[in-house]
């Protein structure tokens, strides 16, 4: 008998084996498990159910599958704690600190080991696979990654569906049970799409009982990006990879490892959006100078083509001959080229005038009469301008005007082409001084087959950004893969679009909503280059091809350069629309790009997102409230003002009858003397918002004629 327990006693340990974890502050407690050979993990908040027991484990093609089979071999807990400055941000410094817990697993019937590694912060999980070196797994292709994620009730969401190319979509609001009902959307490719129950990261939710939690990845690196299937009946979301032109999921070579699987976690929304959780995830800037990163405020010859007064393209004529050799006096142009040296020169007084840094220009390469939609590979050479677009004429008068031009190179998605011209590229900007590089992959991609968001793409987006270090360039990349973090690793990574941003409301609109989600969503990964900033917002005054109108009101376009972060923000508008409005203008003037510290002062995701940030340097703070269509009453409390001192304050607001719809260009300025005293009650109207800024009184002098506000 007492043989019988001690073999029971031998064998219970292998069959099930716990580990648990918990987050510096004790709030957040993590369960892995490795059960009849199944490695799982549960996370718990405040003792409430996070993710309910779920699976790790992966799919291999043609061999073993890492999904059982396993015995924890070794568990080993450590924690860190340092505070890091970032390049540039939302704050000066940012603390990682974190629990980690590091489990070695061994699949017995093949003698391969796989590592998991989590970390516990104070505002979420992080956790990754790691494969070690080892004889019995050398080289293996990712048929699937099956991380799951189990709900632990029906939550609402903020979702778009699951596409391959592209995360240009409104979002949707449901429970998690109705997303199969309403995935209504057919998915923005001529490829296949891979579920009709499939959403993409970072995905934002709400419990019955009052959790924020988000589903993300952070440092995604040599790897596939993640999307979430949902097994709507038991609430599971699981991971599925983006597949290549064979179907594969991902070529790994060992040591390797996955990006970080992130969850963060709250039970006020405004930790959500001040989590730094994924930046922590990723490595350390592997920049060893970075004098030459700055943020950048700047105009462009972009709003002009598109709302259709002017194109990107010289002639409507096709070339008859490979670019750079083209005739171009026997080519008609069409009057409507916005790239052109007098156009551009309007634009660099504007930015001179206003204290704008930069002017980007689309258009001026030669490529454009057919560079969408015909599978081309040999597209643009991002060297030959234009016949009205004077290079080095135009350099030296922005050069005079002590302004940069910022560069546009458009891949039209043939990834080999620019590959073989990045180089003479880069070079040829820093030959005539531009330092930035707005970059663009539109369309289906070549090689045929391949996505935007697979592993093969995913290398490219970053190779791209690593050469462009070389040549002290940054880099704002349009119709990339979504941001994870890395620029935290290569800061020169100034911008992503990666979302639909404000070119669509000359498509149709965006829902008023849109920018009270995004913070949630798309901006958890990294700044995106919303360009915000349109003043002529009416209906049959955007496009004159349509009847779009921007859903917003004149004071909430201001509001989102505070709202939606980012080092690189764009005035988009039209310089004659800001000329009829530049007392709002003051406001995109004064406002900064770069932050020593911000306050989440308001926030609940499809409905209203409050701000203030302190600007890098100085004293001077700045207020930014967007709101969906039902508008938001603010009530302010000021306190995080210096306590000693005065500032001058400008409330940038909508008038009482104001309305994105009806009567969005209805704003009223105030001004006066605030302190850490001051208290406000702002009203944003249906799909408005307000502005504020908060300058320091250097001078008494400065305070005459105001009164307290």
């Amino acid at each position: 008998m007492k043989k019988l327990i001690v073999a029971l006693l031998l064998v219970l340990p292998l069959a099930l084996h716990a580990e648990s974890l918990k987050s510096p502050n004790g709030e957040l407690e993590l369960t892995f498990k490795v059960q009849d050979g199944v490695p799982t993990y549960a996370l718990n908040y405040k003792n409430k159910e996070v993710i309910k027991e779920s699976k790790l484990g992966f799919e291999l093609v043609k061999l073993d599958n890492l999904m059982k089979g396993f015995t924890l071999v070794k568990a080993e807990k450590s924690s860190f704690d340092n505070t890091w400055t970032p390049v540039w941000g939302e704050v000066k410094t940012i603390r990682n600190h974190y629990n980690e817990l590091e489990v070695t697993l061994n699949q017995t019937s093949t003698d391969r080991n796989i590592l998991i590694r989590f970390r516990l912060f104070d505002d979420g999980l992080g956790f990754r696979y790691e494969f070690p070196q080892q004889k019995n797994l050398v080289y293996f292709t990712i048929k699937e990654e099956h991380t799951q994620f189990a709900m632990a009730g029906d939550h609402t969401a903020f979702w778009i569906p699951g596409d391959y190319d592209t995360q240009e979509y409104d979002y949707t609001e449901s429970k998690l049970s109705e997303i199969r009902s309403k995935m209504n959307i057919t998915p923005n490719t001529s490829q296949t799409s891979f579920s009709p129950t499939g959403v993409q990261t970072s995905l934002m939710m709400k419990s019955q009982d009052g959790l924020y939690i988000n589903l993300h990845e952070a440092a995604l690196v040599n790897y596939a990006c993640m999307h979430l299937n949902l097994d709507d009946k038991n609430l599971i979301f699981e991971s599925w990879l983006t597949p290549d032109a064979q179907g594969n999921k991902g070529y790994m070579q060992t040591p390797c490892q996955s990006p970080w699987r992130t969850i963060i976690v709250s039970d006020n929304a405004r930790d959500i959006l001040a989590s730094k959780m994924i930046l922590n995830l990723n490595e350390p800037c592997k920049i060893k100078d970075t004098s030459w990163i700055k943020p950048v405020k700047y105009v462009g010859v972009w709003w002009e083509m598109i709302v259709g007064r002017n194109s990107w393209a010289y002639t409507d004529d096709l070339p008859s001959v490979k670019l750079g050799e083209t005739d171009y006096t026997k080519t008609k142009p069409n009057g409507k080229h916005g790239a052109n040296t007098k156009d551009v020169k309007r634009y660099i007084d504007f930015a001179a005038e206003n204290g704008f840094d930069q002017v980007l220009v689309e258009g001026w390469n030669e490529g454009w009469e057919d560079w969408f939609g015909h599978s081309k590979d040999y597209v643009f050479d991002f060297l030959t301008p234009y016949p009205d677009f004077h290079v080095k004429e135009l350099q030296q008068y922005a050069a005079s005007k002590g302004v940069k031009i910022m560069m546009h190179h458009e891949t039209s998605a043939s990834v080999r082409n620019y590959e073989r011209h990045m180089d003479a590229a880069y070079q040829f900007m820093v030959d005539n001084g531009y330092n930035a590089v707005k970059s663009g992959y539109v369309g289906d991609i070549l090689p045929r087959g391949e996505y935007h968001y697979g592993q093969w793409m995913v290398n490219h987006y970053l190779y791209a950004v690593k050469e462009a270090a070389k040549y002290k360039i940054m880099v704002n990349a349009h119709e990339a893969v979504r941001p994870t973090g890395l620029c935290r690793t290569y800061p020169n990574l100034i911008g992503n679009e990666s979302a639909r941003g404000t070119e669509y409301e000359s498509f149709g609109g965006n829902k008023p909503f849109h920018t009270t989600i995004l913070p949630f969503t798309r901006l958890k990964g990294g700044p995106m280059d919303y360009t915000p900033g349109i003043f002529q917002t009416q209906l049959n005054k955007v496009n004159p091809n349509n009847n779009s109108f921007v859903h917003s009101t004149l004071a909430r376009q201001l509001a989102l350069y505070i709202t939606m972060y980012s080092p690189l923000q764009m005035a988009a508008d039209l310089p004659e629309n800001y000329e009829k409005h530049m007392d709002a203008f003051q406001f995109i003037k004064d406002v900064a790009v770069d932050w020593d510290n911000t306050v989440y002062l308001e926030a609940e995701p499809g409905d209203y997102i409050t701000i203030a940030r302190k600007a890098k340097g100085t004293n001077n703070w700045f207020i930014g409230n967007t709101s969906d269509e039902n508008g938001h009453l603010s009530k302010l409390d000021l306190s995080f003002l210096d306590k000693d001192k005065k500032y001058i304050i400008t409330i940038y607001k909508d008038a009482k009858d104001a309305h994105y719809e009806k009567n969005p260009q209805a704003y009223v300025i105030q001004k006066g003397i605030a302190t850490a005293k001051s208290k406000l009650k702002i009203k944003a109207a249906p799909g408005g918002g307000y502005a504020i800024s908060i300058l320091e009184v250097k001078d008494k002098k400065e305070m005459k004629g105001l009164s307290k506000i």
